[in-house]
């Protein structure tokens, strides 16, 4: 078997008004994050977090934000498509693991609807899928309500022959 982990990192500003969507669900929140997509910072961190295990680059390099295809795209479908990339490479995903850094709002209770929503997109099982979460203790543009970001890794695998 080949075991392969990835990393993943996102930041979005945060501007007031706008939608907040966070690990494919819409958080109730007076700001929301501001991208060329639905901003997602959680699934665009799983998505480079599984890009980078399979060595097939980053979000961007697949979906461009130069790119009017992927303007407003609910981020659900780009984890999808990387999801079906990863198994068109012959991986299968073992789990994530994902930190979202924000100081409001408390996103506790929407963990397992996350969790969730996650797993059906990427086909796991909801246990497969951890998402944390922290605040920035007031520090910097997180502990300003100015942005947030999330971290994620990825494990995927693929059973592989011993022959010579």
């Amino acid at each position: 078997m080949k075991i392969k982990v990835g990393l993943g990192f996102d930041v979005h500003q945060l501007e007031n008004g706008k939608d907040f969507w966070l690990g494919g669900i819409m958080i109730p929140h007076d700001k929301g994050a501001v991208g060329h997509s639905d901003a997602d910072v959680l699934i665009h961190a799983i998505c480079d977090a599984l890009l980078g295990a399979a060595n097939l680059r980053d979000i961007g390099y697949h979906f461009p934000n130069t790119s009017l295809k992927y303007k407003g795209i609910d981020s659900k479908i780009l984890l999808k498509e990387v999801t079906q990339l990863i198994k068109d490479k012959g991986y299968f995903i073992g789990n994530i693991d994902a930190t979202l850094c924000l100081e409001a709002p408390k996103i506790n209770p929407f963990i397992p609807q996350m969790q969730n929503v996650l797993s059906k997109v990427m086909q796991i099982d909801e246990d497969d899928v951890s998402i944390k979460a922290t605040t920035n203790e007031t520090l910097g543009y997180v502990g300003r309500e100015q942005g947030v970001n999330a971290y994620a890794v990825a494990l995927i695998y693929k059973n592989v022959s011993n022959e010579v």
